[in-house]
């Protein structure tokens, strides 16, 4: 039997693989229809985090919808992940010779544990539940 907490990371698996792949197919599609690069980009991130949003909330940590400061703290998260993947693929790679193929890599190992983190520590957690 596993735990509640692998469990809840189990979902989290589940939830981020998915809306990974919706965000390569809604991108990929967006751009069939003729959309430029950038707006089809930013249309397919905004679709995958609005789902990834709901799953992680309501699935992977079985909190309300809708909390503004929730809402607010998944955000930052969203934003500080950004910031990561940029500095990771924009400065570090570069600055040690990465291929931009080891840059994706380390975006893709490092973002996920530190989102999982973050949400289970800060963004869906109460002020009365232990961490």
């Amino acid at each position: 039997m596993i735990t509640e907490t692998q469990a809840q990371f189990l979902r989290f698996a589940v939830v981020g693989t998915g809306v990974a792949a919706l965000y390569v197919l809604m991108y990929l599609a967006f751009l069939a229809l003729g959309l430029n690069q950038p707006l089809a980009n930013f249309l397919a991130f905004l679709v995958a985090v609005s789902v990834q949003y709901v799953g992680q909330t309501w699935w992977t940590f079985r909190k309300p919808l809708g909390r503004p400061e929730q809402i607010i703290r998944f955000g930052c998260t969203i934003g500080l992940g950004f910031l990561v993947s940029a500095g990771v693929t924009g400065v570090l790679g570069p600055a040690l010779n990465w291929p931009d193929s080891v840059s994706a890599a380390v975006v893709a190992v490092v973002l996920p544990v530190q989102n999982y983190l973050i949400f289970r520590i800060w963004v869906f957690a109460e002020a009365s539940e232990p961490h």
